[in-house]
């Protein structure tokens, strides 16, 4: 390939598989590109990053800045919603070249007078583009350079800063070269910080035995907006299949009057456009998220792609399903798991297009009908990873405020392909990670590897379907410790409700990581107005989140040392570092930990500094690196605001 340019443009970064995919970013942060660009020769080169909205018209343009090594970086903040496009052009500046070499003649004592000549030329060149002012300034430049009485104004100006200014500002880019484009997707500051609370619908009834509806939802948004929660999230809330209907803990055959699982939708009364019956009409379920919004909570559907044995798709569609020779479809299956009230989609359709276009319609009709802008979504890799990138982006082009929580624990590089694909959140294997280490590993992978580009964590110590270990012992300590960790270590966190608040912690069985008398297949009557600590600090938590601009992003976190492996340390820091905290988490439930821990002097930039406890208003005042920390089972984290 001939290609006259001189200029190479390589290791261009942030970018996720050769641009295939788009970064991400929220409105009002900023985008950090660096990238190695070199000549031949000796010559001065000049760069710069290009960059637009999708609904722009002219790029922005940002110089970049030297580093070693023919290294170069920049930053550019994006501002709104949607697609950015950027670039990286380099070039030859011959004009600052000229420059730099007689600067150089000039300090080694030498003639320039045809140099000034010389530059008389370059100066002439952009004179069409200077302002008045500006044309004024280089109009009595050239005649310094061509006037040999003018010889020693001619040499000063030559050199002087101004000029330089004004050859950086009109840059002559004669045969530029430009890396190739690359796109950053901004959402809105939901993205990156939020807080989920999920409960049952159907167990919203404060009556003994009564199935719950969506206005008995309504009046529990002032407990989730009281203890701070801005988005609360609902299993799925339409019809539930008859046909191989599940009963209590997960039995395959259901009794009268069992419930059955509300991830087995549809039936008679419809499928994923319809709801419940016995929760109430579309219309209730308007009211509940108008009513929610104002008490600004987000309400967060259920986006499961599935069908009941009765689903009115399986009639209708039957080429949506994959039937066997004998008549059947297998039902779902994640062994040794079996959900024989679910049919799985069959994607491999002949029919996909029109397959594709119906789920499409279903996620635009709560969207567009309901106002729905939060979708957590049932078992995202199940299913083809292109459908997703294609839903998303379909979703985004009319709303691009609508985002999607991937609900998938499973394998790294699949969690990691549903995000780049568009997801706007994960699960993550927080729910497992318990150990110092653990999760100093975890958060590190996450926030220091180019995972930090594209996936935003959202750590759940638990969900309906997990019962994890560490919570089974009902321990309080470990459940304040759990819900602190996820809540500071990630800007996005979620519980499942009540389950969670009262230490409901009974397995199945043994060696199972799921609950005894799973809210999964019955409705419990839950008494709402139950306050106790786990309720007070995380309402407490919530606040304070609220409160310190360095919770609310993951990124931003350095892990300090500890002289004791049962307790972690980590600082946290805004953009800007207008605010800093500290925390220190306890992780033995049983036993008051005493240690030292050692402040970030490179980050704080000093070890005067004071520190106040926000969950307890006490104060310290710590004057050197190492500092004593003691931490009980009974309150077993600080969160420090840092004050200089």
């Amino acid at each position: 390939m001939q290609n006259q340019t001189r200029i190479i443009i390589e290791n261009f970064l942030p970018q996720l598989d050769g641009g295939v995919f788009a970064i991400k970013r929220i409105v009002g942060q900023k985008v950090r590109v660096t990238a190695s660009v070199f000549s031949d020769g000796h010559d001065v080169i000049q760069c710069s990053v290009k960059f637009k909205h999708q609904s722009d018209k002219k790029w922005q343009e940002i110089r970049m800045i030297p580093a070693d090594n023919d290294e170069w970086y920049c930053e550019f903040k994006v501002e709104k919603q949607g697609t950015y496009t950027y670039f990286v052009e380099g070039w030859v500046d011959y004009a600052l070249n000229w420059q730099h070499g007689t600067e150089r003649k000039i300090f080694d004592s030498q003639q320039v007078k045809s140099e000034l000549l010389e530059g008389a030329e370059y100066v002439k060149e952009i004179l069409k583009l200077a302002s008045k002012e500006e044309k004024k300034y280089l109009d009595t430049v050239v005649k310094l350079f061509m006037t040999e009485s003018e010889y020693d104004n001619g040499v000063r100006e030559a050199i002087s800063h101004e000029l330089t200014q004004i050859f950086k500002k009109y840059p002559t880019r004669f045969l530029a070269n430009q890396s190739q484009e690359l796109q950053v997707y901004v959402d809105r500051e939901k993205a990156l910080f939020s807080t989920w609370y999920e409960f049952f619908p159907r167990s919203a009834s404060q009556v003994e035995g009564k199935h719950g509806t969506f206005k008995d939802c309504e009046t529990l948004l002032p407990r989730v907006a009281a203890m701070g929660f801005d988005t609360l999230y609902f299993p799925p809330i339409h019809p539930i299949g008859e046909v191989n209907r599940k009963g209590k803990n997960n039995a395959t055959n259901a009794e009268p009057g069992d419930v059955g699982s509300p991830w087995g939708i549809g039936s008679q009364f419809g499928g994923h456009k319809s709801t419940h019956p016995e929760l109430g009409t579309i219309e209730d379920f308007k009211s509940l998220v108008k009513t929610a919004k104002d008490l600004e909570i987000e309400v967060a559907m259920d986006y499961a792609l599935q069908a009941a044995p009765d689903h009115p798709y399986v009639k209708e569609f039957p080429q949506w399903f994959k039937w066997r020779p004998d008549g059947t479809v297998q039902y779902a299956e994640n062994p040794p798991k079996k959900y024989q009230d679910i049919l799985p989609i069959y994607f491999e359709s002949s029919d996909w297009k029109n397959l594709w276009k119906e789920l499409l319609d279903v996620a635009l009709f709560w969207v567009e009908e309901c106002g729905i802008r939060v979708f957590r979504v049932d078992n995202p890799h199940t299913k083809p990873f292109y459908f997703w990138g294609w839903l998303i982006a379909e979703i985004k082009k009319k709303h691009p405020d609508v985002l999607f929580l991937a609900e998938a624990f499973t394998r790294p590089k699949i969690m990691n392909e549903l995000a780049k694909q568009g997801f706007s959140q994960s699960y993550t294997y927080f729910t497992w990670r318990n150990t110092k280490s653990e999760l100093t590993e975890y958060v590190t992978e996450l926030t220091q590897s180019e995972q930090k580009e594209f996936y935003r964590p959202n750590f759940w110590p638990n969900t309906p379907d997990i019962n994890p270990f560490a919570l089974q012992s009902g321990n309080e300590s470990v459940h304040l410790q759990k819900y602190f960790l996820a809540a500071t270590l990630s800007s996005s966190v979620g519980i499942y409700g009540p389950v969670f608040e009262y230490r409901v912690c009974e397995p199945q069985a043994p060696g199972k990581e799921e609950y005894l008398n799973s809210e999964k297949y019955e409705f419990v009557k839950w008494d709402w107005n139950q306050q106790n600590k786990i309720t007070t600090l995380i309402t407490r938590i919530n606040f304070i989140r609220k409160q310190q601009t360095s919770l609310q992003q993951t990124n931003n976190i350095v892990f300090c040392d500890t002289n004791n492996d049962q307790v972690l340390a980590y600082y946290k820091f805004d953009d800007e570092k207008q605010n800093e905290t500290l925390m220190v988490v306890n992780l033995d439930a049983f036993n008051t930990i005493q240690t030292t821990i050692r402040i970030p002097v490179e980050h704080l930039g000093t070890t005067q500094i004071q520190v106040t406890d926000l969950i307890t208003g006490n104060a310290y005042f710590w004057n050197q690196e190492w500092n004593f920390i003691e931490l009980s089972p009974e309150l077993p984290f600080h969160l420090f605001k840092i004050q200089r």
